[in-house]
């Protein structure tokens, strides 16, 4: 197993951090990371996620919605082709402190046999890349907060 874990804090309701978070169809306006989501935040529903990383790696996957707690909690669940060989569950959480003032984490938890062979080159690449976008993510919702 394998964790990455970035967090920021944005000064901007949990409600507009939620609503950028869940526009996928407006993601190729802001985020470096994830530059395309087809599909809706909706449990059940696969998307198919279009990722250009930190490192200059494009890569496209098909995970699926787990769990979608408006203006708290979004995650989905990629696994691939060979059941066990590698797996993802991404975890965005908004935890609201004030009216406009919210701590945003973002995570991935890596599972499967491939996860002890590459696990150490996804720490640089993806950490960067989850930075990137939480703050682009900051950036957006504190500009729209204003």
């Amino acid at each position: 197993m394998k964790e990455i874990l970035t967090e920021i804090d944005i000064n901007a309701s949990a409600s507009k951090t939620w609503e950028i978070l869940t526009d996928f169809g407006n993601f190729s306006q802001w985020n470096p990371f994830i530059h395309q989501i087809d599909g809706t935040p909706t449990v059940g529903t696969k998307l198919k996620i279009h990722l250009h990383t930190s490192g200059g790696k494009n890569r496209t996957y098909q995970p699926t919605v787990t769990k979608m707690e408006p203006n708290r909690e979004l995650r989905w669940y990629g696994k691939s082709i060979i059941p066990g060989f590698f797996n993802g569950e991404r975890i965005f959480t908004i935890d609201s402190f004030e009216t406009n003032h919210v701590h945003f984490v973002h995570k991935e938890i890596f599972t499967g046999i491939l996860v002890s062979i590459i696990g150490n080159s996804l720490d640089k690449d993806m950490y960067q890349s989850f930075t990137k976008m939480n703050e682009a993510l900051k950036q957006r919702a504190e500009q729209m907060a204003i």
